[in-house]
């Protein structure tokens, strides 16, 4: 029943790059099985609301995860902000049609998984696609807020992971049918092998091959987003790998100056997941050099940018300490 297979720093350890690719193929067996039966069953708009507990996450959060973005509104029946946040998460779900299912976990009743999710308060609103979980917001946020955030969540599960959504049909019986696609079956893309490839030698712990997979990759097709992320997550894992923590983070403590330990700290602790941690001390770097180290400092924090993604908050906080800085 734990949560498995979650990044909850929202980093780096390459799961997301592993479950994108097991996603997309679940996405794509599963458009393959409705094409061989003439079409999936869809589901109701009362699909789209389900409560979930302890014992059904697994199945109604985690293995939904793999075919449509999960959604998770953390509540109890004493919090006021819930009542007035809950009732909007609820509309929106079946305004978008499919798009995401809405699980709604009351804390009071599941103390486990709020512990587990690391709750500090509620409401609190989770996602979780492809057995990713990521924080989305906490508080009763304003309903604009609420669909950008749905918006961007919905477009980086179609493009990154391959989930389409659920096909929804008002006159379809709830809980009768399963998740049927909104598309036809696409053909495998033409570097679908070589990022398999370059998975496989990820799991077998050679990084090189990795690298030169996702190389390969990206020399005919420099703008693939997964090849992308994978060289940016397989290289700084090549990097820290047989380094000793407790020297390097001495020797960033020592020389406070010494740009290359600063580099080699900050790629640690992007690895651990201290995200704020590893982009704060390059840009400091940045901030008190010049010259040759103030560009190395610079490309690694860009470096590392990618290896978190571009859309997250954090870098966009952190590119715009990175331009003060700068100037």
């Amino acid at each position: 029943m734990q949560p498995r297979n979650m990044s909850m720093s929202g980093v780096v350890d390459l799961a997301a790059v592993k479950a994108a690719q097991e996603a997309k193929a679940k996405a794509e067996q599963a458009r393959a099985e409705a094409a061989r039966q003439g079409g999936g069953g869809a589901v109701s708009p009362a699909d789209l609301v389900i409560d979930v507990d302890e014992a059904g996450f697994e199945s109604d959060v985690l293995q939904r995860s793999t075919e449509v973005p999960v959604v998770i509104d953390f509540w109890a029946e004493w919090c006021q902000p819930c009542k007035q946040l809950s009732p909007v998460l609820e509309r929106l779900a079946v305004e978008y049609n499919g798009r995401f299912v809405l699980a709604k976990i009351d804390v009071d009743a599941n103390q486990m998984l709020m512990q587990q999710f690391g709750i500090q308060g509620i409401p609190a609103v989770f996602a979780v696609v492809a057995g990713q979980a990521l924080p989305l917001f906490q508080g009763a946020a304003p309903e604009q807020q609420i669909r950008a955030t749905l918006d961007q969540l919905v477009q980086v599960a179609e493009q990154r992971f391959g989930l389409t959504g659920l096909t929804v049909d008002p006159d379809a019986e709830p809980g009768g049918a399963q998740q049927a696609p909104q598309a036809p079956q696409a053909p495998a893309g033409p570097y679908d092998a070589a990022l398999e490839a370059a998975v496989e030698a990820l799991d077998a712990g050679d990084l090189g091959g990795a690298i030169q997979a996702y190389k390969n990759v990206l020399s005919d097709d420099p703008g693939n987003t997964e090849a992308k992320l994978g060289l940016s997550q397989a290289e700084l894992l090549q990097r820290v790998q047989g380094a000793d923590p407790q020297q390097v983070r001495k020797e960033a403590a020592e020389k406070p100056g010494d740009v290359a330990a600063q580099i080699a700290a900050a790629d640690l602790d992007l690895v651990g997941g201290h995200v704020e941690d590893a982009f704060g001390r390059l840009i400091e770097t940045v901030r008190r050099t010049a010259g040759d180290d103030r560009d190395a400092a610079r490309l690694r924090l860009l470096e590392l940018f990618e290896v978190v993604g571009a859309d997250d908050p954090r870098v966009t906080a952190a590119r715009r300490a990175l331009a003060r800085a700068l100037f």
